[in-house]
């Protein structure tokens, strides 16, 4: 045999061996520093009607917001999951990197096709076993043949193509989860903000009840001359400017109801709110443990994911150096006549590429390859520091969940003192007032505190509800309460 055919053959049984090898680097999740515990975590009581679940990454979070005893609400976020465009968008995201999925699995199959039809050609005198200035003539061939090709995975590109895209996926469907988390906290979000202001506009209009009272009193007590006119300017001021107040609070409110129909895929002309006060909650939050957080958020799911997608793509880019092997073949019928092209006679079978080669190796690309490799490993280190980034992330939206749940417990606590001091001193100013001990200016500025007081109570209650929502996105979702019942 000649040396060239002996160095083909070696080449093409070496390829062979070396089939299914995968150029794709070991890949490991990058490394990162985790806390033994949160730092806001030690300041926090745990609620021991209370327990961590444990969802992996795609799992169900669980029908969190029921811990709120909220029909209302559990209504609401059915309605979200069910009708919200966002949601169905990113689902449909995961629909199509599942057929890219299906895609690269394909080419690990053979591709079978059919075809029929005539081709013009001359063959060479070289292929006819003529000499070689022997004459050939053209003719018409009639074919009607199954053609069959395969390719051989030599380098990993193939398996390579076949694990990105199965991250890609498994990325996909963490984002799913992720935005349905979000989707989740923002409709119990919104609803507690439109709570908040109901109980806001019910201090308004007692408020303003209130004040329309004194406003008429401070009329009638002018016309007998027992009041100035300037305590009757002092009066409508006062309620001019509590109704100025509630028409802000009502403007508010139908934004956040706007808002809230489209968080349910409704338009805000086919979705109503009743107006209901804030319903007090003293949840206390569990923080678990930060080595947790890594499996409960999808968020980092999906960015570790990425990371493992663009690790397999290196491999993709590393395998463009080196050869492909396709293998080739038709079986079928081939005649000079359309009539007897379906002859026993006409039977006919090609091993190998009409046109091309079988084996493919890449010479010279002026560096295109080389810059493929090197805008891989560039994505690769790119998904590494956006995974650091959602883990750090992670970790400061979890400590704020924390340090708000804190915060706002101490300034609840310290505001119902202020508000029980606020509500004995206007209710005395109004006596005095009567008994003619102080000015009316007095009750006003007693009201206008009382009303102050009032109102930033109703804004903690209603920050405090959202508190808990953020920290149970921040956490991941999944929460739920204990089965058993201490005994008493």
């Amino acid at each position: 045999m000649p040396k060239k055919q002996i160095w083909l053959l070696s080449s093409l049984m070496g390829s062979l061996l070396l089939a299914g090898c995968s150029l794709a680097p070991q890949y490991e999740p990058a490394k990162i520093v985790i806390p033994l515990q949160f730092k806001e975590a030690s300041a926090i009581p745990e609620d021991e009607n209370w327990k961590i679940a444990q969802p992996s990454d795609v799992a169900s979070r669980g029908e969190w917001w029921n811990l709120f005893n909220d029909a209302q609400l559990n209504a609401l976020e059915q309605q979200a999951i069910t009708g919200n465009q966002n949601i169905k968008a990113i689902a449909a995201n995961v629909q199509a990197s599942r057929a890219l999925k299906s895609a690269a699995q394909a080419e690990r199959m053979p591709s079978i096709g059919m075809g029929f039809g005539p081709t013009r050609q001359r063959a060479s005198p070289a292929s006819q076993g003529l000499d070689a200035n022997a004459a050939t003539s053209a003719q018409t061939l009639w074919r009607a043949q199954a053609n069959v090709s395969y390719e051989l995975d030599l380098f990993g590109r193939i398996a390579s193509s076949v694990n990105a895209a199965t991250a890609d996926v498994q990325q996909q469907d963490a984002l799913y989860h992720s935005a349905l988390l979000t989707l989740q906290a923002d409709v119990a979000q919104t609803y507690f903000q439109i709570r908040q202001f109901d109980t806001e506009q019910g201090i308004y209009e007692r408020m303003i009840k209130l004040l329309t009272e004194s406003r008429d009193l401070m009329q009638t007590r002018f016309k007998n001359g027992a009041v100035s006119e300037m305590d009757v300017s002092r009066a409508q001021t006062e309620l001019s400017t509590a109704q100025t107040s509630l028409f802000t609070i009502e403007r508010q409110r139908a934004n956040s109801e706007h808002a809230l129909a489209v968080l349910l895929g409704k338009t805000p002309a086919e979705f109503n709110l009743a107006q209901q006060s804030l319903t007090q909650n003293t949840l206390q939050v569990p923080s678990g443990l930060p080595s947790s957080l890594l499996e409960r958020r999808p968020d980092i799911a999906a960015a570790e994911r990425a990371m493992a997608a663009d690790n397999a793509r290196i491999g993709i880019a590393r395998a463009a150096f080196f050869p492909r092997l396709s293998l080739t073949g038709a079986l079928g019928y081939e005649s000079s006549t359309l009539g007897d092209l379906a002859q026993w006679s006409s039977r006919t079978f090609l091993l190998g590429p009409v046109a091309g080669t079988i084996l493919s190796l890449p010479l010279f690309d002026g560096g295109q390859r080389k810059a493929g490799v090197v805008q891989a490993r560039a994505a690769y280190e790119e998904s590494i520091a956006n995974y650091r980034q959602t883990v750090l992330n992670a970790f400061r939206e979890v400590e704020n969940g924390l340090s708000d749940q804190r915060i706002l417990d101490q300034q609840i606590s310290a505001q119902a003192q202020a508000l029980i001091a606020s509500r004995n001193a206007n209710k005395l100013s109004h006596l005095r007032y009567r008994v003619g001990v102080i000015s009316y200016l007095d009750v006003i500025d007693s009201d206008r505190t009382l009303l102050k007081q009032e109102q930033l109570a109703a804004q903690l209650q209603g920050s405090r509800m959202i508190a808990n929502v953020n920290l149970i996105r921040a956490l991941g979702g999944g929460w739920s309460i204990q089965t058993t019942q201490n005994s008493s």
